[in-house]
């Protein structure tokens, strides 16, 4: 059975990578019940051909099948992808381009996939299949390029380098030989920009599409794939002891292009080809379940499609987590997302009832593993394929890709512990040296009973929400990579779900206010002033009742303006029969939040049905707020938030 996911590749070049595992302590207990369990340190293998290769495979995914297959863990956390880059004032005079915004993201100098970019002459965004071209100057649609057919809906992102687009489709049709494509299928899809926008190439992986990051013209994509075994049809009644008895006689019997990934990559002329990820370039680490592979996939958009960069690399492990910076590319995982329930093993219970009057033998469930993350990082400061430098494993489970950061040589790495119900849940920072991934130290007993929220790390400094009642925010010292220590605590009703940077001693928290037992009220906005690490206050909030925002759980969602201390946040207000959707417009002060304005898109019709589309995201682009739905682009003045244009789309 092979699980198509989010499935991806990229529209040129593929390179994948390897790795392995440790971890500790530096501070108070650190992240509970599981802290004594740590692993040492190893380094990934590779595999010397397709018989060692088989036979590991087999051998490790046959001890992690069950009665109904490789699990049920479909799972994909809800990720937080971001921090915001700008033009600087420099750049901006440099180009003869207006000053603007770019995507909020977790590294300046490394971007994220979006569903909107820009340049400052042009806005490239897509959705519904089409990517959409506008100009800044005259406020029009200057091209459009359709990517799938017209009765298909396929959710898409972007990343931009000068001329060139990488579309990662996620599920839709294939507009390259005019078919639809099954759901699930994810394809990047490279274009040209320079005049009208045409297709390059696209490249299909087997697999499921992990997450992208770019630095430069290059892209790093990660894919992960499952093995696609038939497994038996058990009888209807068998226990599951039999049927994974079963289940595993088929994982010793399966071919080794079971595991083996292939790419199907199709030029500009629509001719298609396809390749497989060589046995030899499989690595694997010493523990690893054999239920699924992490290839990762490097594309230089300024060259475009090469032969000479299809060249993927695999890496027998789960992953759902990516960060990268400049010099590091991180994908982490705990293999409790991707495993199989615990399942009654054959050799612990009879696959027959037993007789009246016998015994009933005692029946054990398979020892469920310790509650652990797993951190592979490759090194990505050379053009082509990255290359695998250390692996690492820490006890607990990772919110999201703020959990990560890289500083000074280290990685700190914020997990909770005990959501598994093995203990009270309690969250830690743990550190780790960036080289070879090894302990250098730790912090824990952060939040006990609750769990982690929200992670910031800035500098040397690290910031970490939990929640269940109250909203613990914790200041950390991480000075001393062997012993970080909590500076401070301030305990307030709700929590911050985003933590974002606003200057010296500043920091903005997008999240939802609570009662005392819990219960969420609203979507509120905090300004914390944390100059004083031992001692952080919040100076101001603002609350919205019975509202959502989307930069809760997308950071791409959110815009903050240093310039002038503009901030937008996409907002949803529903209760008492009514439900109105736009963006919330407020000024960062110093120690005031303020509230400018409301901007709303206008009506749109859906058969007999009128709504207010959702603004999804705002760009700053010179004096103008650029405010992005699926209806359309609509221009606001920046500072009055007077409306200046109104772009729709054509549907």
């Amino acid at each position: 059975m092979k699980t198509l996911m989010r499935t991806a590749v990229a529209a040129a070049l593929l390179a994948t990578a390897t790795a392995a595992c440790t971890s500790s302590a530096g501070g108070s207990d650190p992240a509970g019940p599981d802290a004594e369990q740590r692993p040492v340190a190893v380094r990934l293998v590779a595999y010397r051909g397709c018989d060692e290769m088989l036979t590991g495979l087999r051998e490790h995914a046959a001890e992690n099948v069950g009665p109904w297959g490789f699990g049920g863990h479909n799972v994909l956390q809800m990720r937080s992808d971001t921090a915001m880059a700008t033009e600087s004032d420099a750049a901006a005079k440099s180009t003869g381009t207006p000053e603007h915004s770019t995507t909020n993201t977790h590294e300046a100098g490394v971007d994220e996939p979006d569903l909107v970019k820009t340049d400052g002459r042009r806005v490239v965004t897509v959705g519904g299949g089409t990517l959409r071209v506008i100009d800044v100057a005259t406020r029009k649609v200057t091209a459009t390029l359709k990517l799938t057919d017209e009765q298909t809906y396929a959710p898409a992102d972007l990343l931009v380098s000068g001329d060139r687009a990488l579309v990662l489709m996620r599920g839709g049709g294939d507009m390259m030989v005019k078919s639809i494509a099954p759901m699930g299928e994810t394809k990047y899809v490279l274009v040209d920009l320079a005049g009208t926008p045409r297709v390059l190439g696209a490249v299909k992986p087997q697999g499921a599409h992990v997450d992208a990051r770019m630095v430069g013209s290059t892209v790093r994509l990660v894919t992960r794939s499952r093995p696609e075994i038939a497994f038996p049809e058990a009888r209807p009644d068998a226990p599951e002891a039999e049927r994974t008895k079963l289940n595993r006689a088929a994982v010793r019997k399966a071919p080794v292009e079971a595991w083996l990934p292939t790419v199907e990559i199709t030029d500009a002329s629509g001719a298609v080809s396809k390749r497989t990820v060589p046995c030899e370039r499989v690595s694997h680490p010493a523990d690893y379940t054999g239920t699924s592979l992490l290839t990762v996939h490097s594309i230089d958009l300024a060259q475009g499609l090469t032969e000479a960069g299809t060249d993927p690399i695999g890496l027998a492990a789960d992953g759902d987590t990516v960060y990268g910076t400049g010099q590091s590319l991180y994908v982490a995982s705990n293999p409790r997302w991707w495993g199989p329930e615990p399942v009654v093993l054959e050799d612990q219970a009879p696959a027959v009832e037993p007789s009246p009057g016998e015994p009933t033998p005692a029946v054990t469930k398979a020892k469920v593993p310790p509650e652990e993350t797993e951190v592979h990082r490759f090194d990505v400061t050379r053009p082509g394929a990255p290359v695998y430098a250390a692996s690492g494993k820490v006890p607990g489970r990772l919110l999201n890709q703020y959990s990560l950061s890289e500083h000074d040589g280290h990685l700190r790495v914020a997990t909770t512990t005990g959501e598994d119900g093995r203990g009270q849940s309690v969250s830690g920072v743990h550190v780790l040296r960036a080289s070879d991934l090894t302990k250098t130290g730790e912090v824990g007993g952060l939040g006990k009973g609750e769990r982690i929220y929200s992670v910031r790390f800035i500098g040397p400094v690290g910031y970490v929400v939990t929640f269940k009642q109250v909203d613990p925010l914790y200041t950390l010292d991480l000075r001393d990579p062997a012993a970080p220590k909590v500076t401070g605590e301030l305990k307030i009703t709700g929590y911050s779900a985003y933590l974002h940077p606003a200057g010296e001693g500043r920091l903005i928290g997008i999240g939802q206010e609570a009662s005392e037992k819990g219960r969420t009220l609203g979507t509120q906005v905090s300004l914390f002033d944390v100059g004083d690490p031992a001692n952080p206050r919040r100076l101001s909030q603002l609350f919205q009742k019975d509202s959502g925002s989307e930069a809760e759980w997308d950071p791409h969602a959110f815009l903050y303006w240093p310039k002038t201390g503009l901030a937008v946040v996409p907002l949803s207000t529903y209760g008492e029969g009514r439900y109105e959707a736009g963006a919330l417009a407020l000024r960062i002060g110093t120690s005031a939040v303020t509230r400018l304005g409301m901007i709303t898109h206008p009506e749109t019709r859906q058969g007999d049905t009128a709504y207010r589309p959702g603004i999804q995201r705002t760009l700053v682009i010179g004096d103008g707020l650029w405010t992005l739905s699926d209806a359309g682009v609509q221009v606001n003045d920046a500072t009055s938030l007077a409306e200046q244009a109104w772009i729709p789309f054509a549907r």
